[in-house]
């Protein structure tokens, strides 16, 4: 097992970020961890309110790209760990702003694996960064077949792209430097405190507004979801016991397409409010489909079960109730995350898109 006193999580304002703290401080009140977070529009401090004032938690603003603020940082609180979830990570974004996401997830990740290792020679001590990225960097699945830790690299979109050079980085610092490091790919999470940018918080959320529901195509692209808290429970047993230079494939095994996902939420909606099943279903607008739009992404993540005795908990139709149930409890929280900025994105990639298929249909 191994052991540390002091975790940076960047990123720990996030979606997946802010579940791995609220889920690490309360069970390990040894461990300190330190959030660090630039509070960009999906970076939001209400999703740790729970932890907020725990003795061991602290939270410091910073951009992971600004050299000399994390440097400062690991002096300041001697961090014997990083984990690294600060990215921006939605692929529409890195379509319309490449340079964004290659500013943050590679600049970002270099500045990190640079100052981290220059800290602990200096310090001679034994740091350990974990990286955590995502399955996207391994392109697009036919109809059949796994990512597995053996995979071939072939991102499509400028996200995966920049991931994946991440990943490299990561890998490269253990090779040149002796960085101890681990990586973990996972599929698409879901769960409480995703901004409703992403499908099924943007589908929950409209739904109860009766807006349009925006679908992809045809909606047949298919994804492998995992439940947010299953991921956090596999990054935990990472941390403490993963294998140092190893690769950790974080998946849920609970394959959809992206249509038959938003039937199943919107029916759910229509449940929980006690309204005619399938009334939901009628704000279902098809839209021209996202360039580059991988078709499946499916993972096995089956060693990593074996090897970190572990699986999800969640089955897709428990986990999405869960989540639903969450988000319409939570409708204060949804009404504080969707500012002006997110409306002005929403309108240019859903609403002008659609618009734009019609004039030309």
């Amino acid at each position: 097992m191994r052991k540390f006193k002091t975790v940076l999580v960047t990123g720990g304002a996030g979606f997946i970020g802010s579940n791995y703290l609220n889920r690490l401080v309360p069970k390990h009140p040894d461990v300190h961890f330190i959030n660090f977070d630039a509070l960009t529009y999906a970076g939001n401090l209400q999703n740790l309110t729970s932890i907020a004032n725990k003795p061991n938690y602290s939270f410091e603003k910073g951009d992971v790209t600004d050299e000399s603020r994390v440097r400062g940082v690991l002096e300041t609180h001697d961090v014997d760990v990083v984990v690294h979830f600060a990215a921006e990570s939605h692929v529409d974004r890195s379509i319309s702003d490449p340079g964004n996401f290659v500013r943050t997830n590679v600049d970002g990740t270099l500045v990190l694996l640079h100052e981290a290792n220059r800290f602990w020679t200096q310090r001679r001590k034994m740091g350990f960064f974990h990286h955590v990225s995502t399955d996207e960097v391994f392109g697009s699945l036919g109809a059949k077949g796994h990512f597995t830790p053996t995979s071939p690299y072939a991102p499509r979109s400028p996200y995966a792209a920049s991931k994946a050079a991440a990943d490299h980085l990561v890998r490269a610092f253990g090779t040149t430097y002796g960085l101890p490091y681990v990586i973990t790919n996972t599929s698409n999470n879901y769960g409480p405190y995703q901004f409703p940018e992403k499908l099924i918080p943007l589908v929950i959320k409209n739904a109860v507004a009766g807006n349009a529901i925006p679908v992809y195509g045809k909606g047949d692209n298919v994804r492998d979801w995992l439940h947010v808290e299953d991921h956090c429970e596999a990054l935990e047993k990472v941390l403490f016991h993963g294998k140092e230079s190893a690769t950790y494939l974080i998946g849920g095994s609970e394959e959809s397409s992206n249509l038959d996902l938003v039937t199943t939420l919107l029916d759910m909606v229509d449940t929980v409010l006690k309204q005619p099943i399938g009334k939901s279903r009628q704000l279902i607008t098809f839209v021209k489909d996202r360039a580059g739009h991988d078709f499946r992404y499916a993972i096995d993540s089956s060693e990593t079960q074996q090897a970190l005795n572990w699986k999800p908990k969640h089955t897709l139709q428990t986990g999405l109730l869960e989540t639903v149930q969450w988000y319409l409890s939570h409708e204060d929280w949804l009404r504080d995350v969707v500012d002006e900025s997110y409306l002005s994105y929403y309108q240019r990639q859903y609403v002008d898109r659609e618009s734009n298929q019609s004039r030309t249909a």
